[in-house]
């Protein structure tokens, strides 16, 4: 037989038993190997690892040994998977490009193939393999979205987007999403929705708005100066429109006042249909209501514990809190309607509504406080009345104090 040559544990047996044979008629171990076609060394190897073993028995213990050999190699697989899992749980795999990070860790650090890393990872290795086309504007598109982002601290990538188009930028809200996941920007979290009031023939309580001037709604927000003392703001809005009439701040109101208000406001945008409210009693008082007969306009008021039946005026006072009250410390009432003014024309103005295909309610050609409060420039943030050495950002608020 030729050296090399791999013997089956039955043909092992079977030789050994052969040399025992001659060995037995009076050869040497060395002859009896020779003529078995192996060598002496190998014949004692044999004779220790199979010794004393029939056939069956010997094919038995080198399918054992494979057996043990597999499952060494599967026991240790596992580990190393496990091991690769471990430093997958810091962080859920929810994009491809997070899922690529991974598997290349894997690659790395415990020496994987490409195949069982994507695996693990759940990626497809063509996936894994492709290379994003890199445009030469990527940089400078990253840069102007955080940029946007820092500025607007409340927007999504959506209303990002919107004013990415109106700088000129010609880019899809998908490149934009993409980005924003990127740099690990936030996206707001979305309102929880609430169900309306219907009634028995299946129409919604609320009256829709259908044109200009068709239903104004109102309501009042509360906040506080520095001094810890109390401001409501009277909230009017068009719900057409979606058009913000009027902010304004006062530490008491009155029937007298709200009258004064809206009177403000009708002398240069008319009178409306409808006005929509809660049951306050500034709403429900009689002068108002009488007022309100005088002028044409009809008075709706919503049901008792029913804030969602004048949903667009809510909605406007959670974005004027979230946008604006929540990241502002007024050291004043009169600061506090300079800048709530302010906030008011760029809500008009420059901030895009979705509900209006991400257009502002109303024209961008406003370039005055049409309120009394002086010159609005559009392009500076709202709000951010003060600059991080303390200081004030223009004259208007230095001048309250």
């Amino acid at each position: 037989m030729g050296r090399g040559k791999k013997y089956q544990p039955e043909q092992v047996v079977n030789l050994l038993r052969q040399i025992e044979v001659a060995v037995a008629n009076g050869k040497t171990t060395a002859q009896a190997a020779k003529e078995a076609g192996i060598v002496e060394q190998t014949y004692f190897r044999w004779r220790k690892e199979y010794g004393g073993l029939q056939v069956d028995q010997a094919k038995r213990l080198k399918e054992l040994e494979q057996e043990n050999s597999k499952l060494k190699r599967l026991v240790a697989n596992l580990s190393l998977d496990n091991l690769v899992l471990k430093d997958f749980a810091f962080g859920k795999l929810l994009s491809p490009e997070r899922r690529r990070i991974a598997a290349a860790h894997a690659q790395q650090r415990h020496g994987m193939t490409e195949r069982r890393a994507c695996r693990l990872a759940n990626q497809p290795r063509g996936t894994q393999r492709y290379r994003a086309i890199r445009r030469e504007d990527e940089d400078a598109l990253t840069q102007a979205i955080v940029q946007l982002a820092s500025q607007y601290g409340r927007y999504g990538y959506r209303r990002i987007t919107a004013l990415l188009k109106r700088a000129g930028w010609r880019v899809g809200k998908d490149r934009v999403e993409r980005i924003w996941r990127r740099e690990g920007l936030k996206v707001p979290q979305k309102q929880k929705p609430r169900g309306r009031l219907w009634l028995n023939d299946g129409s919604c309580v609320r009256l829709r708005p259908e044109r200009r001037n068709h239903v104004w709604s109102y309501d009042f927000v509360s906040a506080r100066t520095h001094d810890g003392r109390s401001v409501r703001l009277l909230n009017l809005i068009d719900e057409h429109t979606r058009e913000s009439l009027l902010v304004r701040a006062e530490r008491r109101w009155s029937s007298a006042r709200v009258i004064s208000a809206l009177a403000d406001v009708m002398v240069m945008k008319g009178v409306p249909e409808h006005l929509r409210s809660d049951n306050g009693p500034e709403f429900v008082a009689k002068d108002l209501r009488k007022w309100l007969a005088k002028t044409g306009a009809k008075t709706l008021y919503i049901e008792p514990g029913s804030p969602w039946e004048n949903g667009y005026c809510e909605s406007f006072n959670s974005k004027l809190r979230d946008e604006f009250l929540n990241g502002e410390i007024f050291y004043s009432i009169k600061e506090l309607r300079v800048l709530a003014e302010r906030w008011r024309v760029h809500y008009n103005t420059v901030r895009p509504h979705s509900s209006l295909g991400y257009r502002s309610p109303a024209p961008e050609a406003w370039l005055t406080n049409n309120m009394g409060y002086g010159e609005v420039e559009s392009k500076e943030r709202f709000p951010l009345p003060h600059t991080p050495d303390g200081g004030y950002l223009n004259s208007e608020i230095a001048a309250l104090h």
